[in-house]
């Protein structure tokens, strides 16, 4: 008598559940992977960052959102570099550095990377309490709770733990999303000036060569402020300590490519929100003094929902970036010079790696709650060592990541390298004009 249920399945039966089998293994092995590329990329809009799209927006309207099509571009190439030297060596950017270039070049490097990675923290922290006073917050009472519950999280947490917190911060960002949209930009506008370029017209009373000389500062500041060089050491060093392999690759390099996008949509919205609220309605530049008087300019004109939303992807954005440049500092510090490193380990098995983290959030908030501290040359400064360390950091990159003892068959392709290269030589012209400029503003 035949039983009620099958005891084999048909072929077709089996053949479907392997396949389900198989694209559910895919799919837990991409969600197990993605975090590095996604926080990385996310971290660098922090609030000198914010600060610099708003003023890109609230000066020049939505003449630099074209500019961010070719940082996307650049930045996902970077970031897979990094993401794919990590995977294929098992080792952080900082101990490639140390192994192929020696003690000096490391040097140079890390002492580059600690001082501009102090000054960003600090600007991050400053961030973290001009947003809790625009909700009313004192600063010496926020930054000190922000500045404790982040040094818990990461000194106590594990790696999944600390990842999935930043994630979680991480869609804080939605917030400027829907300040963009508040803000009722001209849609069709806004798409013309974002894939063709031009210049912004310039007001009758400034003159020609003041506008411009801003807008090319302003330029060089987001493409500086976008890809920073401790973002590759934190991606690098993330990706190892996740335990990703060239197995696991495909789903990384997704996650690398994934984040860039993520985090230049953010900046294309914070322009969007900043250039429809204070430049369009006269046609003419608006003055911000740092990210907080956004938020607090849109107030007037899109109304109190969208100044309320900014400043919450304000605080977000300041808290993610102050854990993740002292944690970046961290991993590339120790890394370089053989150091333990790591998520989950004590003081007694990392005391380097959690002691420079401990010292870089205890600066950071004890400088943010001085009154009256000047901000902006802060961040200028944190902005002008990065733009120098980049083009070093990239050559150091691309001579890694096409040496085929160390990549083997991963190394770059022609394309692939002559693209980079010409970044490279970009960026070179664009933070020696930017140095020049500074020292010489006439």
């Amino acid at each position: 008598m035949p039983g009620t249920g099958k005891l084999h399945p048909s072929d077709a039966e089996a053949d479907a559940l392997v396949t389900i089998r198989f694209n559910k293994r895919r799919w837990l092995m991409l969600l197990g992977t993605l975090g590095p590329g996604i926080l990385a990329a996310s971290a660098g809009n922090d609030a000198g960052g914010i600060a610099t799209y708003a003023t890109a927006g609230a000066r020049y309207g939505y003449a630099m959102l074209w500019a961010l099509l070719l940082i996307t571009v650049a930045l996902a190439m970077i970031q897979e570099m990094a993401t794919r030297m990590g995977a294929v060596t098992g080792k952080g950017l900082s101990s490639l550095i140390r192994e192929r270039f020696g003690l000096r070049a490391t040097v140079f490097a890390m002492g580059c990377l600690l001082v501009a990675n102090v000054a960003t923290t600090l600007a991050d922290f400053a961030g973290v309490a001009a947003a809790a006073e625009l909700f009313g917050v004192p600063r010496w009472l926020a930054v000190p709770v922000a500045a404790g519950g982040l040094w818990w999280l990461v000194a106590k947490g594990s790696f999944a733990r600390v990842e999935r917190t930043f994630m979680l911060l991480a869609f804080v960002f939605l917030s400027y999303v829907a300040a963009a949209f508040l803000a009722r930009p001209d849609w069709s506008r806004v798409l013309h000036d974002a894939v063709v370029p031009n210049w912004p017209s310039v007001p009758a009373a400034t003159a020609m060569r003041d506008h411009l000389q801003g807008y090319l500062l302003v330029l060089i500041a987001t493409i500086g402020t976008t890809i920073t060089p401790w973002m590759q050491f934190f991606l690098q060093a993330s990706v190892v300590d996740k335990g990703v392999t060239i197995r696991q690759y495909g789903f990384a390099r997704f996650d690398a490519f994934f984040g860039a996008l993520t985090a230049d949509l953010v900046s294309f919205f914070i322009i969007v929100a900043t250039a429809a609220a204070l430049f369009y309605p006269a046609m003419q530049p608006h003055a911000l003094a740092d990210a907080a008087s956004a938020a607090s300019a849109l107030v007037p004109v899109a109304g109190r929902h969208a100044g309320l939303l900014f400043g919450v992807g304000l605080l977000g954005a300041s808290l993610l970036a102050a854990s993740v440049v002292p944690l970046a500092t961290a991993y590339a510090v120790c890394e370089a010079f053989g150091f333990e490193a790591g998520l989950g380990k004590d003081f007694r098995r990392a005391p380097v790696f959690l002691g420079l983290y401990t010292l870089l959030i205890g600066l950071g908030a004890l400088v943010a709650v001085i009154p009256g501290l000047p901000l902006l040359p802060l961040m200028l400064v944190a902005q002008d060592i990065n733009g120098i360390l980049l083009p070093v950091i990239l050559v150091y990159m691309l001579r890694l990541v096409n040496d085929r003892r160390l990549m083997g068959v991963h190394v770059n392709g022609v394309v692939y390298n002559t693209v980079v290269w010409g970044m490279v030589v970009v960026v070179s012209l664009l933070t020696a004009t930017m140095v020049v400029t500074s020292l010489w503003p006439t």
